[in-house]
C-alpha cells in the first residue's frame, strides 16, 4: 500500500509523538483519600481523575506509587514525569507545569472530643506535643508558623490515628478533612470521637504537577480534558464519591 508524501509525513510525525509520549511516568504518593491502595489496586479521588483524563487524551502512562519523598524526588529528578495530588506551594510554583485545581482543600488539627478542648492558634503554640508526619508540607507549614512542640514520628496517616486513640499523643494534624473522614472509616471511629480544632493550618487546591521539561502539547491537553470533566459535570461525579461516600 502506497502512501502520499505529506500522508507518509503525517504517519511518521505521529509515530514519532507515541514514541515520545510514552517516556512519561506518573508517580503517586499514599495519601487517602486521593491516591490510596486499597485490595492491592490504586484507586483514589485523583486516581480517577488521572484515568479520566488519560481515557480522554489518549494516553496510556505508567502510573506507580511510591513513598512520598520519592514522588517528589522522581519529579525533580527524572524527566517526562507527571506527580499528582500536589498542592500548589508559592514555593513550588515555578518549579512544574500544573494542570489543575483538582479540588481546594483545609487541613485542620484533630484532638479527641473527650480531652479539654483547643480552641486558637495560641494554645496550640503551648500544648506539650502536636503529633505530623515526620516529612511534607504539614510539617514544613507547621515549621514556618513558629510550632516548636511537633513530634514528627509518625510515618504514615494511620500511625497518626492510631497514636491519637492510643494517648500517645493529644493533637494530631496530617489529612485534609476529607482525609480524616476517610481514616475514621478505615477505624471505625464514631464520628463524635473526633473533634477538628477550628485553626486552619493551611489551605490550597490540589493539582498535577508535571515536570518543567514535560512538552507544553502534553500539558495543555491535560488541562483541556480536565475542563472536559469538568463542564460534563463527571469531576464533581468523582469528587462527591470520595467526600460523601454512600453508606454499606
Amino acid at each position: 500500500m502506497k502512501h502520499s508524501a505529506p500522508t507518509a509525513v503525517l504517519f511518521c510525525l505521529l509515530l514519532g509523538t507515541q514514541a515520545w509520549a510514552e517516556q512519561y511516568q506518573v508517580v503517586t504518593e499514599e495519601w487517602a483519600p486521593y491516591n490510596y491502595q486499597e485490595n492491592d489496586q490504586l484507586t483514589g479521588m485523583t486516581t480517577e481523575i488521572v484515568r479520566a483524563i488519560m481515557a480522554l487524551t489518549g494516553d496510556a502512562f505508567d502510573v506507580t506509587m511510591v513513598p512520598s519523598m520519592r514522588a517528589t524526588q522522581a519529579l525533580n529528578t527524572r524527566g517526562k514525569t507527571i506527580m499528582y495530588s500536589l498542592f500548589r506551594t508559592p514555593d513550588r510554583e515555578p518549579l512544574y507545569k500544573w494542570v489543575g485545581p483538582i479540588v481546594e482543600e483545609s487541613i485542620h488539627p484533630y484532638q479527641l472530643s473527650s480531652t479539654p478542648p483547643v480552641d486558637s492558634l495560641e494554645q496550640l503554640r503551648r500544648v506539650p506535643q502536636i503529633t505530623t508526619r515526620h516529612a511534607g508540607l504539614v510539617p514544613a507549614r507547621l515549621q514556618a508558623m513558629g510550632f516548636g512542640n511537633l513530634d514528627k514520628s509518625a510515618t504514615s496517616s494511620l500511625q497518626l490515628y492510631r497514636m491519637l486513640l492510643a494517648g500517645r499523643t493529644t493533637i494530631i494534624v496530617g489529612d485534609t478533612d476529607a482525609g480524616v473522614a476517610y481514616y475514621s472509616r478505615q477505624l471505625n471511629i464514631p464520628p463524635d470521637r473526633l473533634r477538628q480544632i477550628p485553626v486552619e493550618v493551611y489551605r490550597s487546591s490540589l493539582y498535577i504537577a508535571f515536570s518543567p521539561d514535560s512538552e507544553d502539547t502534553v500539558v495543555a491537553a491535560w488541562a483541556q480534558a480536565l475542563e472536559q470533566l469538568r463542564q460534563s459535570g463527571e469531576l464533581e461525579r468523582i469528587q462527591r464519591r470520595y467526600t460523601h461516600p454512600v453508606a454499606p
